[in-house]
């Protein structure tokens, strides 16, 4: 019976990765830890955006600028070699976190009361 690579004898100790996978699963993790990052400061910019939305009484979601979005997410993808659904689907899940937390500063802004006038 022939050992298929990448599967030991058994009662053999697990080989470990090769450095090559090592090193590519160092570069993965810097990626991912650089992602959060940038999604963390996108979450910033937005929560302002949000805030200046509650405080002028707009609506949380912009559907147009939502689409615009979309569209040049979809061109980017294609350059980059990505599949457009992969940037559809992060895109919006992107967005409906962004979109709750707009509601949320909208319900938690202090309502002005009408100023009684004698």
């Amino acid at each position: 019976m022939k050992n298929e690579p990448g599967k030991n004898e058994p009662g053999q100790p697990k080989a470990s990765p090769p450095s090559e996978l090592t090193q590519l699963r160092a570069s993965i993790d810097n990626i991912d830890a650089a992602l959060i990052y940038m999604l963390a400061e996108r979450f910033r910019c937005t929560d302002t955006v949000g805030c200046l939305k509650a405080i002028h009484q707009l609506p949380p979601t912009d559907l147009e600028r939502e689409n615009q979005q979309l569209t040049r997410l979809h061109q980017i993808a294609l350059q980059a070699g990505l599949p457009p659904a992969l940037a559809d689907r992060f895109f919006r899940c992107i967005v409906e976190s962004v979109v709750t937390r707009h509601r949320q500063f909208a319900r938690e802004l202090p309502q002005e009361k009408p100023s009684q006038e004698k």
